[in-house]
């Protein structure tokens, strides 16, 4: 793709294929430039849940376009936005109290770590400037959300020496494993006996961690978590980018464990898809930490776009979708297909498989057993994207069984075949 004007993501330009070109799209169907119908298995990165081209969506978008698309909230505010920090408020864990708008997952999470950072300055705590995180995270690709991911990531290794070096802890794994999550937990509390004085915040995607191998885990790590976070004066921040909003099977993926973070960080499904936004949430503890009359307490962050009211329209009318589709037991049927059709697949090659929720996973040995899949799936019709060891599918919640099947079922032909 070396004459390309368009500089395509997480791909090496020269040996990379020419990449499949939408020419339109409806429901869970990609309809390509050469005619060809696609089911996208992956939701366009876990976002787009209610679908394509969705007729409430759309009609929400065009009815704030016709009022006013874009208004800064420096000085100023709007209906739109006010609603959905008031609705944010209301269906998340009660202790969170607070908005902070942005314009993507990265930013928000910036925001959290920013908003951790100052919380403990502007107290006099000078020394908190750490941030613990685990191995295997993924928390975006700006500089400082590069810093908290897997270290040892080809996507921050060219940035050695530039990003900030943070702490680290082994994660638990597998989803009904008490004694990982035991086990995790104790080196967690070496961790923060060790270096609690300094570490500002621990950061944590809930319950399945995303880029990081979906890596499934128990509760009790994080209800372990919060009790030593508190004990030991430390910010609990959950980034619910990719978790939130039923991909796990809740509402947010905290519910499973039943506590509640510090700060807690939404985007992606929050405006399936439409326009990218980010919300991250703080308890009154930390908001009033930054009220006063001196300037140099406020919060000194303010994206151009954030709470742009045409994004704030469509997150409404999403979170409105949620209920009246009743998208929690929606979920729950796409989970049953996904245990009985993938978790029955036997092939030498797999290393583990694991359901949560709105996501399959299938591990396997090296990407050199994938070799040809997503070729071999968009053939019979399906979008699949494999990465690292992983072939996945996230859907989005509007997927009907039958589509359902035709994905699980391309999965399972292609370990058949090999």
């Amino acid at each position: 793709m070396k004459n390309s004007a368009v500089w395509h993501p997480y791909c090496q330009m020269k040996t990379t294929e020419a990449p499949l070109e939408v020419e339109s799209a409806e429901g869970v169907v990609l309809t390509l430039k050469d005619g060809r119908k696609l089911i996208d298995a992956i939701a366009s990165w876990w976002c787009v849940v209610h679908g394509y081209n969705n007729p409430e969506l759309n009609s929400a978008l065009v009815q704030q376009m016709n009022k006013v698309s874009h208004v800064m909230l420096g000085g100023l505010t709007h209906d739109p936005v006010k609603k959905l920090a008031e609705k944010l408020v209301a269906i998340t864990p009660q202790e969170l109290q607070h908005v902070f708008f942005a314009d993507s997952g990265s930013v928000g999470v910036e925001v959290a770590l920013k908003m951790a950072l100052q919380y403990w300055s502007n107290q006099g705590l000078t020394q908190k400037k750490k941030i613990l995180s685990l191995y295997g995270a993924y928390h975006g690709d700006t500089t400082a959300c590069m810093s908290i991911g897997e270290p040892d990531d080809v996507m921050t290794s060219a940035f050695d020496g530039i990003l900030a070096k943070q702490l680290f802890v082994r994660p638990p794994s597998g989803f009904n494993d008490l004694a990982s999550a035991k086990t995790a937990i104790k080196e967690l509390k070496n961790c923060l006996e060790k270096n609690g004085a300094g570490i500002a915040a621990f950061i944590v995607e809930p319950i399945m961690q995303g880029y990081g191998g979906f890596n499934m885990y128990h509760p009790y790590y994080l209800q372990e978590a919060r009790s030593l976070c508190d004990a030991y004066n430390i910010l609990l921040i959950f980034d619910e980018v990719a978790t939130g909003l039923y991909r796990t099977g809740k509402r947010f993926a905290a519910e499973h464990a039943g506590v509640a973070p510090d700060i807690m960080i939404l985007s992606k499904s929050l405006t399936a898809g439409y326009i990218g936004m980010s919300a991250t949430l703080a308890t009154t503890k930390i908001f009033e930490c930054f009220y006063g009359e001196d300037l140099s307490r406020a919060f000194m962050h303010g994206p151009t776009f954030m709470g742009n009211p045409l994004a704030c329209a469509v997150a409404l009318k999403s979170l409105e979708l949620f209920e009246k589709y009743d998208v929690a037991n929606k979920v729950l049927e796409i989970e049953k297909v996904l245990k009985e059709d993938l978790l029955s697949i036997q092939h030498p090659s797999i290393v583990a498989k694991r359901v949560l929720g709105a996501t399959g996973v299938i591990e396997v040995n090296s990407k050199i057993d994938y070799d040809g899949f997503a070729k071999f799936a968009a053939e019979r019709g399906v979008w699949l994207r494999p990465f690292a060891t992983y072939i996945y599918t996230m859907p989005a919640y509007s997927i009907s069984i039958e589509e359902l099947k035709k994905v699980t079922q391309v999965i399972q032909d292609w370990f058949s075949q090999k």
